[in-house]
């Protein structure tokens, strides 16, 4: 019996030992922390947007879900410990307050998976980014009600993921604009970039109000949907590099105006090719608030792998975190059949992301 007792003791350490440990900031709010060991932790990891195809996450997790475990051992090997993963408004919700249970169950599925391979998720919500998938019924919705069914996802999002320590964070939505200007916009959603919108507006009329102002009560209006359900997990809002309150085209979203209620402040940077004093100023823009700051979208967009791979090491002091892109072609796959410029670059960036990664992350 006292040998059995004490072999129990041993499982349950030794499982213990490998539990996923919550994330947290750290005391003086400098950057990210195991919640229970207080040893650091720095987010190194992949926006797993898309496939391949350019199909969304929601377009084959159900009937492909082999694929999306796949993935994920794959992001796993390259050395991320954090996944993006974009949810949208019509996939999540049937109706102004009715979420969809089923999509609540498969991301509970996929909250499970994320456990299993040690993997933290960045949620960032509400998207839109396939025209066609947004509900008719969510584009008619004034601003108050459009705010009410944004509540209500999130709502539901924090409800189903409030329990696991798979979350590193709640991102309320991907770039984020208050419209500048006296005419109200046309439209929710901002120019396209191929057949995704991922600039979305979050007033179509700001009346007389500022910028700064609507994005804060925006913000206001969200965070305490999460918190009633998950008072533990970090909350941030994925910001384009122009949210800087200075000349030329802002979001509105100025950083220091709106990071109160926010956790953390995650920016999307893709640096230009001999322009890496311009990113690096850019960026010490948003540290300047003095709080984390994550690189949530990162990618050899605008300059080669190896001016990325010096960015990277120069953000060091003003960055916490840095995440590129996973479309599910790992490097092996990206050698095989006819090459082009964009396997090539994608290589390059999957090359460097394994080779950086221990030295990120230790």
């Amino acid at each position: 019996m006292i040998q059995f007792a004490a072999c129990a003791l041993l499982l349950f350490a030794a499982t213990c030992a490998t539990a996923m440990e919550p994330i947290a900031i750290s005391s003086d709010g400098e950057n990210f922390v195991y919640a229970t060991s207080g040893k650091r932790f720095t987010p190194w990891g992949f926006n797993y947007d898309h496939d391949g195809s350019g199909r969304l996450l929601e377009d084959y997790w159900n009937d492909e879900w082999s694929t999306v475990e796949e993935d994920f051992a794959e992001m796993k090997g390259l050395g991320a410990n954090v996944v993006r993963i974009h949810l949208q408004v019509g996939k999540f919700m049937a109706g102004p307050d009715q979420p969809r249970a089923a999509a609540l169950a498969q991301l509970k599925r996929l909250l499970a998976l994320a456990e299993r391979e040690d993997l933290y998720l960045d949620l960032t919500g509400l998207g839109c980014y396939h025209k066609p998938d947004v509900p008719q019924w969510y584009d008619e919705l004034d601003e108050a009600g459009r705010w009410k069914t944004q509540a209500a996802f999130w709502s539901a999002v924090a409800e189903t993921c409030a329990a696991s320590p798979a979350v590193f964070c709640y991102d309320l939505m991907n770039e984020p604009v208050v419209p500048g200007g006296n005419k109200p916009q046309p439209n929710w959603l901002g120019p396209g970039f191929g057949d995704k919108f991922f600039v979305q507006f979050i007033t179509r009329d700001r009346g007389d109000r500022e910028r700064a102002d609507v994005a804060l009560a925006w913000i206001k209006t969200l965070v305490p949907a999460i918190r009633a359900h998950d008072p533990q997990h970090l909350i941030t809002v994925g910001l384009v590099p122009w949210s800087l309150d200075r000349p030329g085209l802002t979001s509105g979203f100025v950083p220091e105006k709106i990071a109160g209620p926010l956790d953390f402040i995650a920016v999307h940077i893709y640096p230009e090719k001999d322009k890496q004093a311009a990113a690096l100023e850019t960026l010490a823009g948003f540290a300047a608030v003095g709080k984390p700051v994550v690189i949530e979208e990162i990618f050899p967009l605008k300059c080669g792998p190896e001016q990325l791979s010096e960015f990277i090491d120069k953000s060091k002091p003003q960055a916490d975190g840095w995440i590129g892109f996973y479309w599910g072609t790992t490097p092996a796959e990206l050698q095989t059949g006819e090459q082009t410029i964009g396997k090539a670059i994608t290589l390059s960036w999957l090359e460097m992301f394994q080779k950086k990664a221990e030295a990120i992350k230790e």
